[in-house]
Order: structure tokens, then sequence, then C-alpha cells
């Protein structure tokens, strides 16, 4: 009975042991991540964005009452540029590569304008398209034939439920329009790990990057794509700061 005892206590003490192990090394892990930092400016005067017409759409425009809402080709202000996609397009492997947040992002049609302007994506990823307006949309994502990705045209009447989808391939950046508001255009960009798009104040923060060497690369809708290679180490932020030329 003893002997019996002693054995039980040992196992115990051993699965206690293998399970500070599993924490401590959860732990580790965790803080053995970095992530990288930075500003996205604009050297220059941005291009006159043009007005935007909601006449046709009388509760479209009782939600913009008082401001004038115009095309977001380029959103820049005091030489920060919002809406820029920064992502890691060199140098992630494995898991880091494959994995799927959980995190549903929204797309949003409030107002006749698609906010986010520009959301972005990891492949795989669910993300709600929710219809915020009193009329109907027909939200009509465009992706490049042969990219591996369906071109799709939906529907979604006011008051109907969001509804939930994913892109399969990789795609910087995939156009949306509504066929019913001709004005109304966004992108969705697809990439696989980890993301960001650039705020307001231009700035961006992509956590959970494993340590190691990557390209980072920066997409604007109109000033295109620019890339730099940096170095992510264990636990720090690294900092990758873009700036794009007027045109």
């Amino acid at each position: 009975m003893k002997t019996r005892c002693k054995f039980a206590a040992m196992i115990s003490a051993s699965l206690l042991v293998i399970g500070a192990g599993l924490i401590v090394s959860q732990k580790v892990s965790a803080a053995g991540e970095g992530k990288i930092t930075g500003t996205i400016k604009l050297d220059g005067t941005p291009p006159h964005q043009k007005p935007i017409d909601m006449s046709k759409e009388p509760s479209c425009q009782a939600k913009h009452a008082g401001h004038p809402i115009t095309t977001e080709t380029v959103v820049s202000a005091n030489g920060a540029l919002q809406y820029v996609v920064v992502y890691l397009s060199e140098g992630l492997s494995g898991a880091a590569a494959n994995a799927v947040p959980s995190e549903q992002p929204e797309f949003n049609q409030t107002g006749c304008q698609y906010v986010p302007h520009v959301i972005a994506l990891d492949v795989g990823q669910s993300f709600k398209v929710v219809n915020s307006d009193q009329t109907s949309h027909n939200i009509h994502p465009q992706p490049k034939p042969g990219a591996g990705n369906q071109e799709w045209n939906k529907s979604q009447p006011p008051g109907t439920p969001p509804f939930v989808v994913k892109w399969n391939s990789e795609e910087v950046a995939v156009p949306v329009k509504c066929n019913i508001h001709p004005w109304m255009h966004g992108y969705m960009a697809v990439v696989k790990g980890p993301y960001a798009v650039s705020g307001e104040n231009g700035s961006f923060t992509i956590d959970g990057v494993p340590p190691g060497s990557y390209t980072v690369s920066a997409w604007q809708e109109l000033y295109g794509t620019q890339t730099q290679k940096i170095t992510v180490a264990a636990g720090k932020p690294t900092t990758a700061d873009f700036t794009f030329k007027a045109k």
C-alpha cells in the first residue's frame, strides 16, 4: 500500500513539473515574439479629393450633413498617410505563416461608404460584411482572374444580418465596389501572417512577429508598394518607416 502511495505521489509530482514546464514554455514563447512599429508619411501636397454627390441617396446624404464627403484615394493630414497596408512579404515561414487569426474584422457599409476604406485580412480569415444603412447595397469585390480568389457579387438589403466570408489566396489588393452606388470604392488586402493598416496619424504596429529577418512591404492604392529589409529581435520592437512621394 505504501509503495502504491509513493508511486502515485511520484506521478503527481512529475505531472506538476511537466505542467509547470509547459506554462514556462508558453510564457517564453509569448515573450519571445517581437513587433514592428512605424509611421507612413507623404512627402508633398496630397492630390485633391473630389467631393461625392449623394443627393440620389437621401438617407446617406443625411448622415453626412454639415461635412462634405470626398473620395479616399489618398487620405493625408499633416504629412501622415492613412490606409496603408503593412505586412511581411518575405521571411515568414512555418506555423507563423499559416496561422489564421480568430478575430473577425468588420467591413461596414455606412453612409454609403466603406468603413474602413481599406481592410487587411489573412488568407482564410473570416470577416463580416455589414450594412448599417437604410438602403440596399450590392457589394462586389473584383479579384484578379487566376489569382486564386473567386469574384462574388452579393446584395445586402437594409436590416439584414451581416454575412461572413473569407479569401483563399494572397492578393494585395482586391478592389471593392457597389453596383448600386457608383461612388463607393474600397480595398481588401489579403496577406499571409501578421499585418497592420496605418491610422489617421500614419502610425502602425504589427504584433506577434517571430524573431528573424524579413522584407516588410507597405502598399497604398495610388502610390503602389515600398519594401524594407528588417531584423526582428525577441521581445523587442523594430522600426520600419515609409515615405511616399506625392504625385
